[in-house]
């Protein structure tokens, strides 16, 4: 099971460095939660869009995020994936660290597919801000 949800991030990051943020909201339940950056969450999917939009702006619209090292713990429709979290992009100079360990979590729908209902790619960091 762990597999499919691998591929389902992939697809998000592809989206993403696609800037095609319409498919990307397919992936996320309608009340998801983004966190943005400490401090910034969007919630729902038309803030979230417009958060990813802001955020590829931040990054010249050159981001592209991979994830490393994941590790996965599921237990009937629910799952955490906790993962290494790489971005890359034109601009290098940001405040925030372009590797991450971040924690996300999945719901299964009642059509049996996954859904990310939320986006922390900052995981335990959010703790020291």
């Amino acid at each position: 099971m762990g597999n499919e949800l691998k591929e389902l991030i992939k697809m998000c990051d592809l989206a993403i460095k696609q800037k095609d943020f319409d498919t990307l909201m397919n992936y996320y339940t309608d009340d998801a939660l983004l966190v943005v950056k400490p401090g910034m969450k969007a919630q729902g999917k038309e803030e979230i869009k417009k958060a990813f939009i802001e955020i590829s702006k931040y990054f010249n619209d050159t981001l592209v995020p991979t994830q490393g090292e994941m590790i996965i713990l599921e237990t009937g429709d629910t799952a955490l994936v906790i993962s290494q979290t790489l971005l890359d992009a034109d601009k290098k100079e940001t405040e925030y660290s372009m590797d991450r360990r971040a924690t996300y979590v999945f719901k299964k729908n009642s059509q049996g597919k996954w859904l990310c209902a939320i986006d922390n790619s900052y995981g335990t960091e959010l703790i020291n801000k």
